[in-house]
């Protein structure tokens, strides 16, 4: 055993005295700490410890040793992959792509252009830039076209890639006619479409797509010219630019700024997978132009002049639900199933959008209809909102629902509407589901006026508490609720809970003290500030604190974050905060501190890149030219939502009592209130990880 233990000794000793050599200094990891901010603290990549620690990529357990350059620069344990040489033409030189290199960057340090670059690497314009790649460098002074040796030329038509963008109606068969190829060809390039073909998905095509102007198939809704200019962008290829990384940006967010998925801007950006960084140069698509917003691309006056009644038809999609228990609390771990429509279920459904398009009123008014549609806000809000029931009616469409759907203008103002006018018609009365009106108090008077007829009324946009009505079913969890989901979330972790509350915040004080026991107030001074020595006794070392703060104060939001930062050194502390908090969002407070303590509040709307949703998003671009807003999506969700609980072989009702579902954005999770009629406590608990990312709390 002696011996053992002395050979082990002197591997070590060598072992330490090599790395001595190379500048290598030897670091424990303590409780809690991340690769980021162990790199951070010795101002070093991820990267850089990665290439020294390979079983850290695994994750990291506390009093491990790591291994930490003390340069910026991880120590070379493997040949030199930065070096250039030159070639026989004694002009070209070859490079090996590094990590967080930009095309930028490589073209600046040899004092090449773009098009030169890649005239010399054509994979460059569809694949983008690579860690590993071997560029080769043109000489200074030669023309793209002499970059390229006819070797080059010949590999070049090998490595050419054509993208095609599913939609709806294709088949495997049909593309791989369209691009002279076999299935057996597209499901190996494409691994993810063996088992079905993701309307949106987007295809890597062998070799060039015909000159034809339908090689790249567009949407239904583009025009002629539209398309036209597709193909031509498609075969010149995707430019790119670099981006820097604002504060409080998130991958989500930049994902959907330049419409690509988290996984695609990884790719372009392969330091991405360390976690993203303010200050960090991102490769991203070139060209992009900023969303305008929807109301400029609609035309109210076609919308609604006269009743609109059709059957449903739609872009495709499914919806996941969670399976609720009986009682009122859902199951933390629930079975998540594939909600379709139920085989044998035939019978054709109505559904009614009362939408307040208020038409009369615009057609009466001699403003310019630009004008009117520039200042209207309510006017936006309601044709952003129909813009994502349409989708929910294409979708509808593509599943084949048998579904009938009318849209009425509601006619609404705060206090009237014309649902009186359309019930003397028989207009609402034989429908399954009505959706709408927007104002709570119209949508009361109308599940009051078919309550005779048990037809569901969902209140699709208010957050008031509705009255007890039976058939009225409110979709947007109230204040209340969604405070409760937080606490109801710190409870179930055995959290201990702290209240940090200015005195200005009387009602959170009066909501706390009355509906949620146990939780402690932290003290504050003679003065209304912070008692930060309170405050650190209250905390636990054997337990997560969990400290909510809801304050607008500047100078306390600080104090309080200073404090948890220095607390967090001998417990576990996590920030949360009821509601959105302006303060947050200002340059004092720093964004990074926020992600430290891991700020989570309760949400009604989630942040997702799961590829429906991110299907959905991709296909509203198509048809509207512009993302989706919220109004757009909770006009997708909810309708949706109605028409795939009606073809389940039960009622409206029915399946809310039994069903919690997830749409794009929101939850519909309805209970039966206790007073009379439904409401909705599908709250989603989000908070910010060290990655940068924006998180659902399991």
């Amino acid at each position: 055993m002696k011996y053992y233990l002395a050979l082990l000794s002197l591997v070590f000793f060598i072992t330490c005295s090599a790395f001595a050599q190379e500048k290598v200094v030897r670091y424990k990891v303590s409780s809690g700490e991340t690769i980021n901010q162990i790199a951070e603290k010795f101002k070093v990549t991820p990267y850089d410890i990665y290439s020294l620690n390979p079983d850290a990529r695994t994750g990291l357990v506390p009093n491990t040793v790591l291994l930490i350059p003390t340069s910026g620069k991880a120590v070379a344990v493997k040949k030199e992959v930065a070096a250039t040489k030159t070639t026989a033409a004694g002009k070209e030189t070859t490079h090996e792509v590094q990590p967080k290199e930009t095309l930028f960057g490589i073209e600046k340090k040899y004092g090449v252009s773009d098009d030169a670059l890649k005239a010399a690497n054509p994979f460059l314009v569809t694949n983008g830039l690579q860690i590993g790649q071997i560029l080769v460098i043109p000489g200074k002074g030669s023309t793209p076209k002499s970059a390229a040796t006819a070797t080059t030329a010949k590999s070049t038509a090998q490595e050419k890639y054509v993208y095609h963008d599913v939609v709806a109606k294709e088949t495997k068969y049909s593309i791989a006619k369209q691009y002279k190829t076999t299935i057996e060809d597209l499901e190996k390039r494409n691994p993810d479409i063996v088992a079905n073909l993701p309307v949106g998905y987007r295809l890597t095509i062998k070799g060039t797509a015909p000159k034809t102007e339908t090689s790249t198939p567009v949407a239904a809704t583009e025009k002629p010219v539209e398309a036209k200019k597709s193909n031509e962008a498609s075969k010149k290829g995707t430019t790119y630019m670099d981006y820097q990384v604002k504060p409080k940006e998130t991958l989500y967010s930049l994902s959907r700024t330049f419409q690509l998925t988290q996984d695609e801007l990884t790719a372009l950006n392969p330091s991405l997978s360390e976690g993203l960084k303010e200050g960090m140069v991102l490769k991203v698509p070139s060209g992009f132009v900023a969303p305008v917003p929807i109301i400029a691309q609609q035309q109210p006056q076609q919308t609604a002049e006269k009743t609109v009644e059709k059957p449903v038809e739609s872009t495709g999609g499914s919806i996941k639900i969670l399976e609720k228990v009986k009682s009122e609390t859902v199951s933390a771990d629930p079975e998540v199933v594939e909600l379709t429509k139920k085989r044998g279920q035939n019978e054709r459904k109505k559904v009614v959008l009362l939408l307040p398009f208020n038409l009369a009123k615009i057609q009466n008014d001699t403003t310019n209809i630009a004008t009117k549609l520039k200042k209207d806000k309510f006017l936006n809000m309601t044709l952003d909102f129909y813009s994502g029931a349409l989708m929910a009616i294409d979708s509808a469409k593509a599943l084949k629902l048998p579904i009938d759907v009318a849209i009425y203008d509601s006619q609404e103002t705060k206090n009237t509407s014309n649902i009186t006018s359309l019930i003397s018609q028989n207009k609402l009365q034989d429908a399954n589901a009505v959706i709408g009106p927007f104002y709570q108090s119209n949508a009361e008077a109308t599940a009051n006026s078919l309550r005779l007829y048990n037809v569901p009324v969902i209140s699709p946009l208010s957050k008031d508490s509705a009255n007890p009505i039976d058939n009225l079913y409110q979709s947007i969890p109230t204040n209340d609720v969604v405070r409760n989901a937080v606490f109801d979330y710190m409870r179930a972790k055995n959290g201990n809970i702290v209240a940090v509350v200015d005195k200005k915040k009387e009602s959170v004080i009066s909501y706390i003290k009355q509906n949620q026991k146990g939780v402690v107030f932290a003290a504050l001074s003679e003065t209304g500030g912070l008692d930060v020595a309170n405050l650190k006794s209250l905390l636990l070392p054997n337990r997560m604190n969990y400290v909510v703060m809801e304050t607008g104060n500047t100078a306390m939001v600080k104090t309080t974050i200073k404090a948890l930062l220095d607390a967090q050194k001998t417990c576990q502390v996590q920030l949360v905060i009821l509601e959105p908090n302006s303060t947050l969002d200002t340059d004092e407070i720093t964004f990074d501190n926020l992600v430290k303590l891991k700020l989570m509040y309760p949400s009604v709307t989630r942040e997702s890149d799961e590829q429906p949703v991110l299907i959905f998003e991709k296909e509203y671009r198509l048809k509207n030219k512009v993302n989706p807003n919220t109004y757009a999506t909770r006009g997708f969700d909810v309708t949706f939502d109605t028409m795939m609980r009606l073809v389940q072989g039960k009622t409206y009702q029915e399946t809310t009592d039994s069903i919690t579902t997830e749409q794009v954005d929101n939850k519909f999770q309805y209970y039966k209130k206790e007073d009379g009629g439904h409401a909705n406590r599908g709250v989603y608990i989000l908070y910010y990880d060290t990655d940068l990312t924006l998180k659902v709390a399991n």
